[in-house]
C-alpha cells in the first residue's frame, strides 16, 4: 500500500527561509546565499518523506513567495510594468511582482481558498504573451534525483490557475480568463515533456477549483485542457489533485472522465460526503484514489482507527494496489515538528501531530492497510484520542451555559449608526476625513529583544513596563507630530495579534516554535484551541489607558475579534466551530466594556478574517456569515452610543459580502482597498448604499515603496465619488509591523498631507 504527501511547509523548523529572505531583501546576502538555504531546506524535507517510507514525494511545492506566483514566472506572465525583457525570471523581477519596487506597485495578493495563506494574483489580458521563462519544477526534480530521491511534480493546474487570475487594469471585467487557455497550455506542454525527459514517471496538478461551485463552461474548460495535453501525458503517470472541501457531483464526474488522467486526490476530512459520493457514483476501473484522510490543515493527531475504517471502505471499491494513502491538502497549513516544542505539557502534546508527525501517520495507516500494522504505535494513538476525550481540562460548565444562553437574541445595539456617529462626533470632534492607522507600528529589534528578554525572565516586569511606556509614548509622539487624527499605541506589547489575546484567555495552549507561513516571509504561530475559551483577567486595559494618558486625541483600543481569532488558530475539531466562536465573543465583550469603563471612547476589535472563513460553496455561505456576523455584535451589543466601535478587514474579496459587512453594525470600518486596485470601490458604484464611516485602505503596506502625496489623494477623490464625505476615514491598509520607520514616517506624512489637501478643496468648493 503506497503513501503520499501533497505538499510540505517550506520555511523550515526555525524559519531558516524567512531569515534568508528578509537579509536577502535588505541587501545583506546574495542571491547565492539565499538559494543555498533553500537548497538546504529541500533536501532536508526530502530526505524525511524519503525516510519515514512516503512512496509519492512531492518537489516543486517549495516557493520563495507563493506557488501561484511560481506559475506566473513559469508562464512568463509578467505584467508590463515590470519592464521584464524575456528570458528565465530571476529574483528581481520575481520579488517586485510579490512586494512592488520603489517605482511600480506590487501585484494584488488575497488568500489562498478559505486559509490564512496567501497568493499573489495574476494579472491577465487577451494580449498576454506567454513562454516558458522559469524551469523551477524542472530543476527541483532533478535537484532531488541527484540526492537519489524520485519525487512527483506538483504543478498548479491550468484551469485552477485561469480561475484563480483577474483581468489586469484597463481590462473590460467581462474578460473570459479561460479564454486564454488554449495559450498557456503549450508552456504546459513544454515543462511536462521537459519533466518526463527528466526521469519524471507521475505529475501532480493541483486543481483545488474543482471543489467550488463551477458551471457548465468553467467544467467544459476542465475537459478541454486535458484532452489537449493527453499527448505530452503519454508514458507518465498524471494525478489530479483537489482539496478544502466535499468535490461536487458534477465536478466528480468530470474530473474522472479527463483524458489522460490516472489518478485523482481528494480531502476527506473537509470533503465530509466525498466518500458517500464515491460509493454512490462509482470509481473508474483501473485508476488510483489518492485519499487524503491526515488532516493537512490542523495539528490534532489522527484518529487511525477511523481513519482505517474509512481506508478499508475505499479499498472495497477502488481495489487494494490503487488506493494511496495521503494528505487532505499541503501541510504547508501545519506547523513543521512536535519535536521542537518545549512549552507544551505532555499531556497536550500526547493530542497533537505536526507535519513530521503526519508524514509518520500517512505511512502506519498505509502500511497497515497492507497488513503490516504496528500495533503499539495504534495503542498509543487510541490511548491519546481516549485522554483527550476525557480530560476536565476541556470542559467549562459555567462557559458552556452562558453560551448556550446567547440563543434567542441577535445582539444588536440599541440605536441606528447613523444615531451613534452623530454622538460620537459631538464627543470625538473629528474633522473631515479623519486620518488613523490600523494599530500596529514597525516591530524593531530593540522591541523584540525586549519582549524575547521578559519572556526568558532577564528582565523584571517593571524593565518591561518600562521599556514599553517607552514605545507608546514614541509612537503616541510620532503621530501626533504627523497630525493623526486618532492614535493607536502601536502594539508594542504584542508579537502576533491572535497570540497576544490567545495566551490571556483559558482554554488555549501555545508552541514555542509552531510557525506558519502566511505569505513570503511572514509567519505566525497560530494558538492552539484545546478547551472551552474565557477571559480570567482584563487584557489590554492597562496599556491602552496608558496610552490615552499620553495625549488628549482619541487613542483607539486595539483587539482582535473572535472570528479571526478563531480562524487564526488551530481549532478544537470535538465540537462545531460555531460554538468555540461564540466563547471567544463573549471573553472579548468583557474586554470590550472593561475597556470603556477605563474611557477608552474608541475600541477597534479586528476582524482580517471574516471572509477567510467563507465556506467554499455557496450553499454553505448563509449558515456561516450568520454565526460569525453574530459573534462579532456579540462583543459590542452593550456599549454606549458614545463609544466608537472600529472594526478592520483585509486581503480577501469583500464585495460578495458586503451585506454581511454592513449586518456587522461597526460604526466604522477600515478595508483593505489600494493593492487591489480599488476593487472594493465597485460594490458602491453599483448602488449599495453604506451609511457607517469607512476607511478603504490608501496605500499598500505590504510593499516598501512610498506612495506620493498626489497618488493617496488620487485615491481618496476616487473614494469620494462613491461615499460621501461625512463617513470616509483615511488610512493605510493595514497595520505597520512589517515595515521600518524610514519608510512609514513618509508615507503618514503623505497620507495625512493629502487629507489636508483635499479638506481645502472640499472648504472651498463650498
Amino acid at each position: 500500500m503506497a503513501s503520499h504527501i501533497v505538499g510540505y511547509p517550506r520555511m523550515g523548523p526555525k524559519r531558516e527561509l524567512k531569515f534568508a529572505l528578509e537579509s536577502f531583501w535588505d541587501g545583506k546576502s546574495s542571491p547565492e546565499d539565499l538559494e543555498k538555504v533553500a537548497t538546504d531546506l529541500r533536501a532536508s524535507i526530502w530526505k524525511q518523506m524519503s525516510e519515514a517510507g512516503i512512496k509519492y514525494i512531492p518537489s516543486n511545492t517549495f516557493s520563495y513567495y507563493d506557488q501561484v506566483l511560481d506559475t506566473t514566472a513559469m508562464l512568463g506572465a509578467v505584467p508590463e510594468r515590470y519592464s521584464w525583457t524575456g528570458g528565465e525570471i530571476g529574483f528581481s523581477t520575481y520579488f517586485s511582482m510579490a512586494r512592488g519596487n520603489a517605482s511600480v506597485p506590487a501585484m494584488e495578493m488575497t488568500k489562498w481558498f478559505d486559509t490564512n495563506y496567501h497568493f499573489i494574483v495574476p494579472e491577465l489580458a487577451p494580449n498576454t504573451k506567454f513562454s516558458y521563462a522559469s524551469h523551477k519544477a524542472v530543476s527541483e526534480y532533478k535537484e532531488a534525483k541527484a540526492l537519489g530521491i524520485d519525487t512527483v511534480p506538483v504543478l498548479v493546474g491550468p484551469v485552477s490557475y485561469l480561475l484563480l487570475s483577474k483581468p489586469a487594469k484597463g481590462v473590460d471585467k467581462s474578460f473570459s480568463l479561460l479564454s486564454l487557455l488554449d495559450s498557456i497550455l503549450p508552456v504546459y506542454k513544454e515543462v511536462v515533456t521537459e519533466l518526463k525527459a527528466a526521469g519524471a514517471s507521475w505529475i501532480q496538478f493541483d486543481e483545488p477549483t474543482l471543489v467550488m461551485d463551477l458551471d457548465a463552461h468553467q467544467l467544459a474548460a476542465f475537459s478541454s485542457a486535458y484532452a489537449e495535453l493527453e499527448s505530452a501525458f503519454s508514458g507518465l503517470n498524471v494525478l489530479i489533485e483537489t482539496y478544502f472541501a466535499d468535490i461536487p457531483a458534477e465536478s466528480y464526474k468530470t474530473l474522472t472522465s479527463l483524458s489522460g488522467v490516472m489518478a485523482y486526490g481528494f480531502d476527506l476530512v473537509r470533503g465530509t460526503k466525498t466518500l458517500d459520493l464515491v460509493k454512490s457514483e462509482g470509481f473508474p476501473s483501473g485508476k488510483y484514489l489518492f485519499a487524503g484522510v491526515v488532516d493537512g490543515r490542523n495539528i490534532w493527531a489522527d484518529d487511525l482507527v477511523a481513519s482505517l475504517s474509512s481506508l478499508r471502505s475505499l479499498e472495497a471499491i477502488v481495489g487494494k494496489d490503487k488506493l494511496v494513502v495521503s494528505t487532505s491538502c499541503s501541510l504547508m497549513h501545519t506547523a513543521v515538528d512536535l519535536v521542537n516544542e518545549t512549552k507544551l505539557d505532555n499531556e497536550i502534546k500526547s493530542w497533537l501531530a505536526f507535519a513530521a508527525q503526519k508524514v509518520v501517520e500517512v505511512n502506519a495507516l498505509a502500511k497497515a492497510l497492507a497488513g503490516q500494522k504496528d500495533e503499539a504505535y495504534f495503542v498509543a494513538n487510541a490511548a491519546a484520542q481516549a485522554s483527550r476525550r476525557s480530560s476536565p481540562r476541556v470542559t467549562n460548565e459555567e462557559v458552556q451555559k452562558a453560551a448556550a444562553a446567547l440563543k434567542g437574541s441577535d445582539h444588536r445595539r440599541a440605536t441606528n449608526v447613523s444615531v451613534r456617529l452623530d454622538a460620537q462626533q459631538k464627543k470625538l470632534n473629528l474633522p473631515v476625513l479623519p486620518t488613523t492607522t490600523i494599530g500596529s507600528f514597525p516591530q524593531t529589534m530593540d522591541l523584540r529583544r525586549v519582549r524575547r528578554e521578559y519572556k526568558a525572565k532577564k528582565i523584571s516586569e517593571e524593565e518591561y513596563v518600562s521599556a514599553i511606556k517607552e514605545e507608546i509614548r514614541k509612537v503616541v509622539k510620532i503621530q501626533e507630530e504627523l497630525d493623526i487624527d486618532v492614535l493607536v499605541h502601536g502594539e508594542p506589547e504584542r508579537n502576533d495579534m491572535v497570540e497576544y489575546f490567545g495566551e490571556q484567555l483559558s482554554g488555549f495552549a501555545f508552541t514555542a516554535n509552531g510557525w506558519v507561513q502566511s505569505y513570503g516571509s511572514r509567519c505566525v504561530k497560530p494558538p492552539i484551541i484545546y478547551g472551552d475559551v474565557s477571559r480570567p483577567n482584563p487584557m489590554t486595559v492597562f496599556w491602552s489607558k496608558m496610552a490615552q494618558s499620553m495625549t488628549s486625541r482619541p487613542m483607539k483600543g486595539m483587539l482582535t475579534g473572535p472570528v479571526t481569532i478563531l480562524n487564526w488558530s488551530f481549532v478544537r475539531n470535538d465540537q462545531p466551530r460555531f460554538e468555540t466562536c461564540y466563547q471567544i465573543a463573549l471573553a472579548i465583550k468583557k474586554e470590550v466594556e472593561d475597556l470603556e469603563a477605563g474611557g477608552i471612547q474608541v475600541i477597534q476589535i479586528d476582524e482580517a478574517a471574516l471572509r477567510e472563513g467563507l465556506p467554499l460553496r455557496k450553499s454553505e455561505h448563509a449558515f456561516y456569515l450568520n454565526w460569525a456576523v453574530h459573534s462579532f455584535r456579540i462583543t459590542n451589543c452593550g456599549v454606549q452610543d458614545t463609544t466608537q466601535i472600529h472594526t478592520h478587514m483585509c486581503y480577501s474579496n469583500f464585495n460578495d459580502i458586503i451585506h454581511s459587512i454592513i449586518d456587522m453594525d461597526a460604526d466604522v470600518i477600515t478595508i483593505e482597498n489600494s493593492r487591489s486596485d480599488e476593487k472594493l470601490l465597485s460594490v458602491f458604484r453599483e448602488g449599495v448604499k453604506y451609511g457607517a464611516g469607512i476607511g478603504p485602505g490608501v496605500y499598500d503596506i505590504h510593499s516598501p515603496r512610498i506612495p506620493s502625496t498626489e497618488e493617496i489623494a488620487d485615491r481618496v477623490n476616487k473614494m469620494l465619488a462613491v461615499l460621501d464625505t461625512n463617513i470616509l476615514w483615511v488610512n493605510p491598509d493595514c497595520g505597520l509591523k512589517t515595515r521600518k520607520y524610514t519608510e512609514v514616517k513618509p508615507a503618514l506624512t503623505n497620507m495625512v498631507d493629502a487629507a489636508k489637501l483635499i479638506r481645502t478643496q472640499l472648504a472651498s468648493a463650498k
